[in-house]
Protein backbone atom coordinates (compact mmCIF):
# COMPACT_ATOMS: atom_id res chain seq x y z
CA UNK A 1 0.00 0.00 0.00
CA UNK A 2 1.38 3.30 -0.86
CA UNK A 3 2.20 6.11 1.10
CA UNK A 4 -0.57 7.91 -0.05
CA UNK A 5 -3.60 5.01 0.73
CA UNK A 6 -1.95 4.89 4.22
CA UNK A 7 -3.15 8.43 5.05
CA UNK A 8 -6.14 8.38 3.57
CA UNK A 9 -6.70 5.43 5.37
CA UNK A 10 -5.58 6.98 8.72
CA UNK A 11 -8.38 9.62 7.82
CA UNK A 12 -11.11 7.63 7.64
CA UNK A 13 -10.24 5.48 10.14
CA UNK A 14 -10.02 8.57 13.02
CA UNK A 15 -13.64 9.48 11.96
CA UNK A 16 -12.80 11.61 8.59
CA UNK A 17 -11.20 15.28 7.82
CA UNK A 18 -14.51 16.56 10.05
CA UNK A 19 -13.05 14.72 13.10
CA UNK A 20 -9.20 16.16 12.62
CA UNK A 21 -8.73 18.97 14.56
CA UNK A 22 -5.06 19.19 13.50
CA UNK A 23 -2.15 16.89 12.83
CA UNK A 24 1.69 16.79 13.54
CA UNK A 25 4.81 14.34 13.76
CA UNK A 26 7.84 13.90 15.78
CA UNK A 27 10.96 11.57 14.58
CA UNK A 28 8.55 8.28 14.74
CA UNK A 29 4.84 8.84 15.62
CA UNK A 30 1.96 10.51 13.53
CA UNK A 31 0.19 13.23 16.45
CA UNK A 32 -3.50 13.33 15.31
CA UNK A 33 -5.60 16.07 17.82
CA UNK A 34 -9.64 15.05 16.89
CA UNK A 35 -12.82 16.53 18.25
CA UNK A 36 -14.68 13.22 19.40
CA UNK A 37 -12.18 10.36 20.68
CA UNK A 38 -15.14 7.37 20.48
CA UNK A 39 -15.36 7.84 16.24
CA UNK A 40 -11.61 6.34 16.24
CA UNK A 41 -11.20 3.06 15.36
CA UNK A 42 -7.75 2.32 16.60
CA UNK A 43 -7.90 -1.52 15.68
CA UNK A 44 -8.38 -0.99 11.56
CA UNK A 45 -5.58 1.45 12.23
CA UNK A 46 -3.04 -0.54 13.57
CA UNK A 47 -4.01 -3.40 10.82
CA UNK A 48 -2.72 -0.84 7.94
CA UNK A 49 0.94 -1.73 6.68
CA UNK A 50 3.68 0.11 7.73
CA UNK A 51 1.89 1.05 11.31
CA UNK A 52 3.32 -0.51 13.97
CA UNK A 53 0.93 0.43 16.49
CA UNK A 54 -0.62 3.21 18.40
CA UNK A 55 -2.09 4.71 21.50
CA UNK A 56 -3.76 7.45 22.87
CA UNK A 57 -2.09 9.89 25.26
CA UNK A 58 -2.46 14.05 26.69
CA UNK A 59 -5.28 14.52 23.88
CA UNK A 60 -3.19 13.17 20.87
CA UNK A 61 -4.37 9.76 19.00
CA UNK A 62 -0.20 8.74 18.42
CA UNK A 63 0.32 6.68 15.58
CA UNK A 64 3.77 4.88 15.36
CA UNK A 65 5.27 4.53 11.44
CA UNK A 66 8.83 5.23 12.38
CA UNK A 67 11.34 7.46 11.35
CA UNK A 68 11.39 8.60 7.33
CA UNK A 69 8.26 6.57 7.13
CA UNK A 70 6.23 9.19 9.07
CA UNK A 71 7.53 11.94 7.39
CA UNK A 72 6.39 10.35 4.32
CA UNK A 73 2.78 9.93 5.76
CA UNK A 74 2.77 13.46 6.87
CA UNK A 75 3.11 15.11 3.79
CA UNK A 76 0.43 12.78 1.91
CA UNK A 77 -1.84 14.36 4.91
CA UNK A 78 -0.49 18.08 3.16
CA UNK A 79 -1.48 16.74 -0.19
CA UNK A 80 -5.00 15.52 1.36
CA UNK A 81 -5.63 19.14 2.91
CA UNK A 82 -5.83 18.26 6.20
CA UNK A 83 -4.99 20.90 8.76
CA UNK A 84 -1.80 20.11 9.99
CA UNK A 85 0.25 22.12 12.88
CA UNK A 86 4.17 22.55 14.19
CA UNK A 87 4.38 20.64 17.35
CA UNK A 88 4.26 23.88 19.21
CA UNK A 89 0.67 24.68 17.44
CA UNK A 90 -0.09 21.11 18.96
CA UNK A 91 1.04 21.70 22.30
CA UNK A 92 -0.97 24.51 22.54
CA UNK A 93 -4.07 22.57 21.71
CA UNK A 94 -3.37 19.74 24.06
CA UNK A 95 -2.11 21.57 27.32
CA UNK A 96 -5.60 22.19 28.92
CA UNK A 97 -5.96 18.42 28.93
CA UNK A 98 -2.92 17.53 30.65
CA UNK A 99 -2.69 17.72 34.45
CA UNK A 100 -0.03 20.57 35.76
CA UNK A 101 2.98 17.77 36.47
CA UNK A 102 3.04 16.79 32.58
CA UNK A 103 2.35 20.35 31.34
CA UNK A 104 5.48 21.07 32.83
CA UNK A 105 7.83 17.78 32.35
CA UNK A 106 7.33 17.83 28.53
CA UNK A 107 8.15 21.83 28.31
CA UNK A 108 11.41 20.53 29.98
CA UNK A 109 11.38 18.30 27.13
CA UNK A 110 10.42 20.68 24.63
CA UNK A 111 13.23 23.00 25.80
CA UNK A 112 16.02 20.02 25.82
CA UNK A 113 15.32 18.60 22.28
CA UNK A 114 16.49 20.75 19.91
CA UNK A 115 19.84 20.92 21.55
CA UNK A 116 20.59 17.29 22.01
CA UNK A 117 21.89 16.88 18.31
CA UNK A 118 24.63 19.42 19.38
CA UNK A 119 25.19 17.54 22.60
CA UNK A 120 25.02 13.81 20.78
CA UNK A 121 27.25 14.99 18.10
CA UNK A 122 29.86 16.24 21.56
CA UNK A 123 29.83 13.11 22.67
CA UNK A 124 30.55 11.50 19.77
CA UNK A 125 33.69 13.32 19.47
CA UNK A 126 34.84 12.52 22.86
CA UNK A 127 34.02 8.66 22.52
CA UNK A 128 36.28 8.67 18.70
CA UNK A 129 39.03 11.01 20.85
CA UNK A 130 39.32 8.37 23.47
CA UNK A 131 39.71 5.89 20.63
CA UNK A 132 42.10 7.65 19.01
CA UNK A 133 44.34 8.61 22.83
CA UNK A 134 44.48 4.62 23.84
CA UNK A 135 47.84 3.38 23.17
CA UNK A 136 47.43 0.76 21.13
CA UNK A 137 45.76 2.94 18.92
CA UNK A 138 48.42 5.61 18.49
CA UNK A 139 51.18 2.87 18.06
CA UNK A 140 49.53 1.88 14.87
CA UNK A 141 50.86 5.74 13.84
CA UNK A 142 54.04 4.49 15.55
CA UNK A 143 52.87 7.48 18.61
CA UNK A 144 52.56 7.61 22.15
CA UNK A 145 50.39 9.97 24.12
CA UNK A 146 53.36 11.83 24.83
CA UNK A 147 53.83 13.02 21.90
CA UNK A 148 50.88 14.15 20.64
CA UNK A 149 50.70 17.49 18.58
CA UNK A 150 49.30 19.92 20.79
CA UNK A 151 47.55 21.69 18.08
CA UNK A 152 45.71 18.54 17.66
CA UNK A 153 45.00 18.62 20.99
CA UNK A 154 43.74 22.23 21.04
CA UNK A 155 41.58 20.85 17.84
CA UNK A 156 39.87 17.76 20.00
CA UNK A 157 39.22 19.92 22.76
CA UNK A 158 37.40 23.31 20.69
CA UNK A 159 35.51 20.24 19.18
CA UNK A 160 34.07 18.55 22.72
CA UNK A 161 34.53 21.51 24.85
CA UNK A 162 32.39 24.15 23.29
CA UNK A 163 28.96 22.85 23.84
CA UNK A 164 29.41 22.28 27.31
CA UNK A 165 31.54 25.54 27.86
CA UNK A 166 28.16 28.06 26.18
CA UNK A 167 25.74 25.35 27.88
CA UNK A 168 23.48 27.93 29.38
CA UNK A 169 23.08 30.20 25.82
CA UNK A 170 21.92 26.95 24.06
CA UNK A 171 19.70 26.55 27.31
CA UNK A 172 18.43 29.97 27.26
CA UNK A 173 18.12 30.31 23.51
CA UNK A 174 16.08 27.10 23.22
CA UNK A 175 13.75 28.46 26.50
CA UNK A 176 13.13 31.80 24.72
CA UNK A 177 11.83 29.98 21.79
CA UNK A 178 9.78 27.55 23.78
CA UNK A 179 7.45 30.48 25.92
CA UNK A 180 7.70 32.79 22.98
CA UNK A 181 10.44 34.97 23.13
CA UNK A 182 13.21 36.37 20.79
CA UNK A 183 15.36 33.56 20.68
CA UNK A 184 18.80 36.03 19.91
CA UNK A 185 18.00 37.90 23.40
CA UNK A 186 18.03 33.87 25.02
CA UNK A 187 21.42 33.49 23.25
CA UNK A 188 22.88 36.81 24.85
CA UNK A 189 21.38 36.47 28.07
CA UNK A 190 23.17 32.86 28.17
CA UNK A 191 26.06 34.32 27.10
CA UNK A 192 25.97 36.63 29.89
CA UNK A 193 26.10 33.78 32.39
CA UNK A 194 29.38 32.31 31.18
CA UNK A 195 31.37 35.73 30.34
CA UNK A 196 35.26 35.57 30.80
CA UNK A 197 34.93 38.51 32.97
CA UNK A 198 33.30 36.39 35.56
CA UNK A 199 35.13 33.69 37.45
CA UNK A 200 35.02 29.92 35.83
CA UNK A 201 32.81 28.06 37.56
CA UNK A 202 35.01 25.13 36.99
CA UNK A 203 37.99 27.30 38.91
CA UNK A 204 36.62 28.46 41.54
CA UNK A 205 34.90 24.87 42.65
CA UNK A 206 38.57 23.67 41.80
CA UNK A 207 39.87 26.62 44.10
CA UNK A 208 42.23 27.97 41.72
CA UNK A 209 39.80 31.26 41.23
CA UNK A 210 37.58 33.07 44.10
CA UNK A 211 34.15 34.35 43.33
CA UNK A 212 33.32 38.12 43.18
CA UNK A 213 31.75 39.08 45.94
CA UNK A 214 28.72 41.54 45.57
CA UNK A 215 27.90 42.61 49.63
CA UNK A 216 26.96 39.38 50.92
CA UNK A 217 26.19 37.52 47.18
CA UNK A 218 28.67 35.29 45.17
CA UNK A 219 28.64 36.11 41.21
CA UNK A 220 30.78 33.36 39.26
CA UNK A 221 29.93 32.44 35.95
CA UNK A 222 27.48 29.56 35.32
CA UNK A 223 29.35 27.26 33.08
CA UNK A 224 27.56 23.76 32.29
CA UNK A 225 24.77 24.90 34.05
CA UNK A 226 21.29 24.19 33.29
CA UNK A 227 18.75 24.89 35.66
CA UNK A 228 20.03 29.19 36.08
CA UNK A 229 19.81 29.59 32.11
CA UNK A 230 16.47 27.64 31.89
CA UNK A 231 14.79 29.97 34.77
CA UNK A 232 16.33 33.23 33.27
CA UNK A 233 15.22 32.27 29.93
CA UNK A 234 11.48 31.70 31.19
CA UNK A 235 11.17 34.72 33.20
CA UNK A 236 12.97 36.71 30.40
CA UNK A 237 10.61 35.27 27.53
CA UNK A 238 7.70 36.56 29.91
CA UNK A 239 9.31 39.90 30.89
CA UNK A 240 9.96 40.76 27.17
CA UNK A 241 6.19 40.12 26.44
CA UNK A 242 4.88 42.41 28.99
CA UNK A 243 7.74 45.18 27.91
CA UNK A 244 6.50 44.23 24.25
CA UNK A 245 2.83 45.37 25.52
CA UNK A 246 3.51 48.47 27.05
CA UNK A 247 6.33 50.29 24.96
CA UNK A 248 5.10 52.22 22.09
CA UNK A 249 5.68 50.52 18.64
CA UNK A 250 8.33 53.29 17.69
CA UNK A 251 10.03 52.38 20.38
CA UNK A 252 9.83 48.85 20.86
CA UNK A 253 12.99 47.40 18.39
CA UNK A 254 15.15 50.13 21.54
CA UNK A 255 13.39 49.58 24.90
CA UNK A 256 12.13 46.05 24.83
CA UNK A 257 15.83 44.37 24.76
CA UNK A 258 17.21 46.58 26.45
CA UNK A 259 15.02 46.35 29.17
CA UNK A 260 14.91 42.52 29.16
CA UNK A 261 18.70 42.34 29.17
CA UNK A 262 19.08 44.66 31.60
CA UNK A 263 16.75 42.92 34.07
CA UNK A 264 17.31 39.31 33.35
CA UNK A 265 20.88 39.67 33.33
CA UNK A 266 21.01 41.10 36.97
CA UNK A 267 18.43 38.59 38.04
CA UNK A 268 20.72 36.07 36.46
CA UNK A 269 23.87 36.85 38.46
CA UNK A 270 22.73 37.99 41.39
CA UNK A 271 19.38 36.43 42.38
CA UNK A 272 18.43 33.26 40.01
CA UNK A 273 22.00 32.17 39.39
CA UNK A 274 23.17 31.53 42.96
CA UNK A 275 19.60 30.19 44.30
CA UNK A 276 19.19 27.70 41.36
CA UNK A 277 23.17 26.91 41.25
CA UNK A 278 22.62 25.53 44.59
CA UNK A 279 19.51 23.76 43.83
CA UNK A 280 20.87 22.42 40.49
CA UNK A 281 24.35 21.30 42.73
CA UNK A 282 21.69 19.17 45.34
CA UNK A 283 19.73 17.47 42.53
CA UNK A 284 22.87 16.40 40.85
CA UNK A 285 24.39 15.00 43.75
CA UNK A 286 20.92 13.03 44.88
CA UNK A 287 21.31 11.40 40.97
CA UNK A 288 24.91 10.34 41.90
CA UNK A 289 23.58 9.07 45.07
CA UNK A 290 21.49 7.01 43.57
CA UNK A 291 23.73 5.88 40.41
CA UNK A 292 26.58 4.85 43.24
CA UNK A 293 24.17 2.45 45.07
CA UNK A 294 26.19 -0.49 45.73
CA UNK A 295 25.79 -3.73 44.63
CA UNK A 296 24.75 -3.31 41.38
CA UNK A 297 20.97 -1.62 42.42
CA UNK A 298 21.53 1.42 40.74
CA UNK A 299 21.38 -0.47 37.51
CA UNK A 300 18.52 -2.89 38.24
CA UNK A 301 16.21 -0.25 39.32
CA UNK A 302 16.88 2.23 36.91
CA UNK A 303 17.11 -0.55 33.76
CA UNK A 304 13.98 -1.70 35.16
CA UNK A 305 11.52 0.88 35.15
CA UNK A 306 13.11 3.07 32.80
CA UNK A 307 10.82 1.92 29.87
CA UNK A 308 7.81 2.14 31.83
CA UNK A 309 8.79 5.69 32.04
CA UNK A 310 8.90 5.87 28.67
CA UNK A 311 5.28 4.79 28.04
CA UNK A 312 4.00 7.56 30.13
CA UNK A 313 6.06 10.05 28.03
CA UNK A 314 7.63 12.20 30.77
CA UNK A 315 11.12 10.31 29.95
CA UNK A 316 12.55 13.79 28.47
CA UNK A 317 12.83 14.97 32.54
CA UNK A 318 16.18 12.99 32.83
CA UNK A 319 17.87 14.85 30.16
CA UNK A 320 18.53 17.50 32.69
CA UNK A 321 20.22 14.82 34.63
CA UNK A 322 22.07 14.07 31.65
CA UNK A 323 23.50 16.98 30.80
CA UNK A 324 24.01 17.87 34.31
CA UNK A 325 26.35 14.46 34.66
CA UNK A 326 28.01 15.33 31.40
CA UNK A 327 28.77 18.92 32.03
CA UNK A 328 29.81 18.39 36.19
CA UNK A 329 31.90 14.73 36.02
CA UNK A 330 32.24 14.54 31.71
CA UNK A 331 30.49 11.03 32.19
CA UNK A 332 27.23 9.95 31.84
CA UNK A 333 26.61 6.24 33.95
CA UNK A 334 22.92 6.93 33.20
CA UNK A 335 23.42 6.25 29.61
CA UNK A 336 25.22 3.05 30.58
CA UNK A 337 22.22 1.56 32.48
CA UNK A 338 19.20 2.66 30.67
CA UNK A 339 20.88 2.00 27.15
CA UNK A 340 20.08 -1.65 28.31
CA UNK A 341 16.53 -1.29 28.82
CA UNK A 342 16.21 0.18 25.18
CA UNK A 343 18.21 -3.61 23.97
CA UNK A 344 16.29 -5.64 26.33
CA UNK A 345 12.94 -4.43 24.07
CA UNK A 346 14.69 -5.24 21.04
CA UNK A 347 15.32 -8.58 22.56
CA UNK A 348 11.99 -9.49 23.60
CA UNK A 349 10.61 -8.43 20.42
CA UNK A 350 12.86 -10.35 18.46
CA UNK A 351 11.21 -13.33 20.63
CA UNK A 352 7.84 -12.64 19.78
CA UNK A 353 8.86 -13.02 15.91
CA UNK A 354 11.23 -15.75 16.16
CA UNK A 355 7.75 -17.41 17.71
CA UNK A 356 5.22 -16.61 15.79
CA UNK A 357 3.78 -18.36 12.85
CA UNK A 358 1.90 -14.85 11.47
CA UNK A 359 3.66 -13.20 8.56
CA UNK A 360 2.60 -9.90 9.42
CA UNK A 361 3.32 -9.89 13.41
CA UNK A 362 6.95 -11.98 12.53
CA UNK A 363 7.54 -8.66 9.85
CA UNK A 364 6.44 -6.09 12.54
CA UNK A 365 8.25 -7.91 15.59
CA UNK A 366 11.67 -7.81 13.12
CA UNK A 367 11.30 -4.48 12.19
CA UNK A 368 10.91 -3.16 15.54
CA UNK A 369 13.58 -4.92 17.45
CA UNK A 370 15.63 -3.72 14.55
CA UNK A 371 14.78 -0.39 15.49
CA UNK A 372 15.01 -0.78 19.23
CA UNK A 373 18.84 -1.80 18.37
CA UNK A 374 18.99 1.67 16.82
CA UNK A 375 17.65 2.90 20.30
CA UNK A 376 14.01 3.88 18.97
CA UNK A 377 11.77 1.35 21.23
CA UNK A 378 8.28 2.94 20.69
CA UNK A 379 7.50 0.84 18.01
CA UNK A 380 8.80 -2.23 19.59
CA UNK A 381 6.84 -1.38 23.30
CA UNK A 382 3.90 0.12 21.28
CA UNK A 383 3.03 -2.11 18.25
CA UNK A 384 4.57 -5.86 19.89
CA UNK A 385 5.32 -5.86 24.06
CA UNK A 386 3.31 -4.25 25.22
CA UNK A 387 0.54 -5.21 22.70
CA UNK A 388 0.83 -8.63 24.35
CA UNK A 389 1.94 -7.54 27.74
CA UNK A 390 4.09 -10.23 28.95
CA UNK A 391 6.76 -9.26 26.80
CA UNK A 392 7.06 -6.15 27.53
CA UNK A 393 7.20 -7.29 31.86
CA UNK A 394 9.75 -9.23 30.55
CA UNK A 395 12.12 -7.11 29.10
CA UNK A 396 11.67 -4.97 32.02
CA UNK A 397 13.55 -8.18 33.68
CA UNK A 398 16.08 -8.18 30.98
CA UNK A 399 16.31 -4.17 31.06
CA UNK A 400 17.65 -4.56 34.90
CA UNK A 401 20.17 -7.42 34.05
CA UNK A 402 21.48 -5.57 31.86
CA UNK A 403 21.55 -2.41 34.46
CA UNK A 404 23.16 -4.38 37.05
CA UNK A 405 26.32 -5.53 34.82
CA UNK A 406 26.62 -1.95 34.02
CA UNK A 407 26.17 -0.48 37.53
CA UNK A 408 28.62 -3.34 38.51
CA UNK A 409 31.29 -2.69 35.61
CA UNK A 410 30.74 1.24 36.64
CA UNK A 411 30.00 1.61 32.62
CA UNK A 412 29.51 5.63 31.77
CA UNK A 413 29.26 7.04 28.27
CA UNK A 414 30.46 10.06 26.79
CA UNK A 415 27.55 11.42 25.65
CA UNK A 416 23.72 11.23 25.61
CA UNK A 417 20.65 10.20 23.75
CA UNK A 418 22.39 7.55 21.48
CA UNK A 419 21.77 3.28 23.13
CA UNK A 420 22.58 0.21 21.70
CA UNK A 421 24.72 -0.07 18.51
CA UNK A 422 25.03 3.72 18.05
CA UNK A 423 25.91 3.99 21.64
CA UNK A 424 29.20 1.95 21.30
CA UNK A 425 30.86 5.07 19.92
CA UNK A 426 30.44 6.55 23.24
CA UNK A 427 31.84 3.62 25.02
CA UNK A 428 35.26 3.43 22.95
CA UNK A 429 37.77 4.53 25.87
CA UNK A 430 38.49 1.11 27.02
CA UNK A 431 34.90 0.20 27.80
CA UNK A 432 33.42 -1.31 24.64
CA UNK A 433 33.79 -5.27 25.91
CA UNK A 434 31.80 -4.13 28.82
CA UNK A 435 29.16 -1.86 27.15
CA UNK A 436 28.94 -5.19 24.80
CA UNK A 437 28.59 -7.52 27.76
CA UNK A 438 25.72 -5.15 29.64
CA UNK A 439 23.75 -5.33 26.46
CA UNK A 440 24.18 -8.55 25.10
CA UNK A 441 22.92 -9.96 28.61
CA UNK A 442 19.96 -7.02 28.78
CA UNK A 443 19.01 -8.71 25.10
CA UNK A 444 19.62 -12.65 26.07
CA UNK A 445 17.79 -12.44 29.17
CA UNK A 446 14.81 -10.70 27.70
CA UNK A 447 14.85 -13.02 24.88
CA UNK A 448 15.42 -16.11 26.92
CA UNK A 449 12.10 -15.12 29.19
CA UNK A 450 9.53 -14.13 26.49
CA UNK A 451 10.14 -17.44 24.15
CA UNK A 452 10.12 -19.73 26.80
CA UNK A 453 7.66 -17.66 29.30
CA UNK A 454 6.28 -14.24 27.54
CA UNK A 455 4.25 -15.09 24.34
CA UNK A 456 2.20 -18.13 22.86
CA UNK A 457 1.38 -17.72 19.49
CA UNK A 458 -2.26 -19.57 19.91
CA UNK A 459 -2.88 -17.20 22.62
CA UNK A 460 -3.45 -14.43 20.45
CA UNK A 461 -5.06 -15.15 17.53
CA UNK A 462 -2.73 -13.73 15.68
CA UNK A 463 -2.86 -13.41 11.70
Amino acid sequence: MENREIAKQIVTYVGGQENIKSVAHCATRLRIVVYEKDKIQEEKVNELPKVKGSFFNSGQFQIILGTGTVNKVYDEFNQLHVSTASQADLKEQTEDEQPAWKKMIRTFGDVFVPIIPVLVATGLFMGLRGLLMQEQILAVFGMTPDYINSNFIMFTQILTDTAFAFLPALVAWSTFKVFGGSPVIGIVLGLMLVNPALPNAYAVAAGDAAPIMFGFIPVVGYQGTVLPAFIVGLLGAKLEKKVRQVVPETLDLLLTPFVTLLVMSALGLFAIGPVFHSLETVILNAAEIVLALPFGLAGIILGFFNQLIVVTGVHHIFNFLEVQLLANTGANPYNAIITCSVAAQGGAALAVGMKTKSKTLKTLSFSSAVSAFLGITEPAIFGVNLRYVKPFFMALVGGAAGGFIASILQLAGTGMSVTVIPGTLLYLNGQLFGYLLANGVAIAVAFALTYMFGFKDEAHAVS
